[in-house]
């Protein structure tokens, strides 16, 4: 039995059961997302830094005008006064989203990963605008991810494709979706999909830094189905972190999941957004690698490859350009990290801030390298190359691999012709 076998069901539509997860900045492009949708299935665009991510697509300007106008700031360590214009914002968010639907050519459906961490010195009133702009350009569905915000239904309730637009979360436990679930009762509005994070997964994790190990996947997305039955509700479950070949998707389906979400083997698909180069160190990761730290401002840890450039930062925070992960009122971790090692410094001398990186900038630049647990595999997914490197395929080849294969075999991709 193969992946093929199953389908996934929202809203009276069915979809092959993948789902690529929503990776920022950038990471999920318009063309990976694209990809998954073509092939009937679902794929994620995130919305991290859409307002960087459109300067980069569309050479607008909204990065370098936010710089200029708080300028006179860059030097100052209170971001108090650091806000964004809520209009470029929606300009921004309805663009990029535009820009994606516009091509849309399959049976499936692309949806945004809508990170809720990202307070942007105004919490709700950004998540506000960037939902309902994402809505308004035409959006399939949301996934609301990285801070499980109990408000966020609220702040959405009165746009006009509330109950049209379907609304997913992730949680990494039944307490957290309980929790949740009682208010989107009092708003007659359950989430669509459930998507279940594990412990395996990549960038930020819905568990403590130090008792993440202490659970598995298998057992909250069993827990999580078993508290669905009881309360009589109908909600598709999704699993997602560490699933890496298309039987371990099958066997989440016949414990009574609805699909799965898959990232890591993505990421170095010809489509997704990270530079050729990273793709290659992705590849030659081993497990010794891989670990999950807590230099993260969000208070989130994260996993990563050890050898992300970000985590040998020592850069100004830059806030002005960027500034989303600002907590309300202007304070970030980085920003406290940075002006107490720069105080402790040898006279012009390089250091590195340890405890926390400035996020914002690392995931612009792609020094971020946030990977799953698995991603030490992936040099069993592709060719190597008479060069030494890894041939990187193309989402479509890794979606079939999915979607067909059986007894967790994986296929290669056909070999690239060289010279």
């Amino acid at each position: 039995m193969n992946l093929n076998n199953f389908r996934l069901n929202l809203g009276g539509k069915e979809y092959v059961p993948i789902v690529i997860g929503g990776m920022g900045v950038n990471i999920s492009t318009t063309e990976l997302a694209l990809a998954a949708e073509r092939l009937g299935g679902i794929g994620h665009i995130s919305d991290a830094e859409v307002m960087f991510v459109c300067d980069q697509l569309f050479g607008t300007s909204y990065t370098s005008d936010k710089r200029r106008k708080y300028a006179d700031n860059i030097n100052n360590a209170d971001k108090s006064i650091v806000q964004f214009d809520l209009e470029q914002l929606a300009e921004a968010q309805k663009r990029y989203v535009s820009h994606t639907i516009g091509q849309k050519s399959g049976n499936g459906a692309v949806f945004l990963n809508c990170m809720e961490k990202l307070t942007m010195n105004n919490s709700a009133a950004t998540l506000k605008v960037r939902m309902e702009a994402a809505m308004d350009a035409g959006i399939d569905g949301i996934t609301l991810a990285a801070g499980l915000n109990l408000r966020s239904l609220e702040l959405i309730s009165e746009h006009e494709r509330f109950r049209d637009v379907k609304l997913g979360i992730i949680i990494s436990s039944v307490r957290a979706l309980a929790i949740f679930l009682k208010r989107a009762v009092r708003l007659n509005r359950l989430p669509d999909y459930i998507v279940v994070e594990g412990p395996l997964a990549g960038g930020h994790l819905g568990f403590g830094p130090d008792d993440w190990q202490n659970y598995t996947l298998e057992a909250i997305v069993a827990e999580t189905i078993e508290f669905l039955k009881k309360e009589n509700l109908d909600i598709p479950v999704i699993p997602a972190g560490g699933i890496f070949t298309g039987t371990d998707a099958v066997e989440y389906l016949q414990m009574g999941a609805s699909a799965v979400q898959v990232a890591t083997r993505f990421t170095i698909s010809r489509e997704a957004g990270l530079p050729d180069e990273v793709k290659q160190h992705y590849f030659n990761a081993v497990d010794e690698d891989v670990e999950v730290n807590s230099a993260s401002p969000t208070g989130y840890p994260m996993r990563m490859l050890k050898q992300s450039p970000t985590l040998q930062y020592g850069i100004k925070p830059n806030c002005e350009a960027l500034g989303v992960l600002l907590e309300n009122g202007g304070k970030c971790a980085y920003i406290d990290a940075y002006y107490d090692e720069l105080k402790s410094r040898e006279a012009d001398g390089r250091f590195v801030v340890k405890a926390a990186t400035c996020l914002c900038t690392g995931m612009a630049r792609y020094d971020c390298w946030t990977c799953g647990s698995t991603v030490s595999r992936l040099k069993e997914t592709t060719n190597r190359l008479p060069d030494g490197s890894w041939q990187i395929p193309a989402a479509e080849d890794i979606f079939m691999d999915y979607l067909l294969s059986e007894d967790h075999a994986i296929r290669r991709p056909a070999l690239e012709k060289h010279p």
